[in-house]
């Protein structure tokens, strides 16, 4: 029961949450510093999430195959390499490490 009342109140957050965005004035929204926050905000979210699960394990920092791969995707994006390439580089490079590592 209490996995229930955790999805209900999940949704009821996430409602909320959408209500509060559509109640914002128009004003606030046009300011420079909110659409500054806008446009930089979910890169530094995603940027954020990529470190934590690519040098992260549990509370320990770990260098292993997964960081391999993300470098070989920044080689990659530094080439200016189309956006598949990025993530087929990234993939093969982390599946060599790990199959040389064991």
């Amino acid at each position: 029961m209490n996995i229930w009342i955790a999805i209900g109140v999940t949704a009821v957050g996430c409602y909320a949450v959408k209500l509060a965005g559509l109640l914002v004035p128009a004003g606030v929204l046009e300011r420079p510093l909110v659409k500054r926050l806008a446009a930089l905000l979910p890169v530094a979210l995603l940027a954020a999430l990529t470190a934590q699960q690519t040098f992260a394990d549990g509370r320990a920092l770990v260098l292993d195959a997964r960081a391999a791969g993300v470098a070989a995707a920044a080689v990659a994006l530094f080439l200016r390499a189309p956006f598949l390439l990025v993530v087929a580089a990234a993939v093969v490079v982390t599946a060599g490490v790990r199959a040389v590592g064991g």
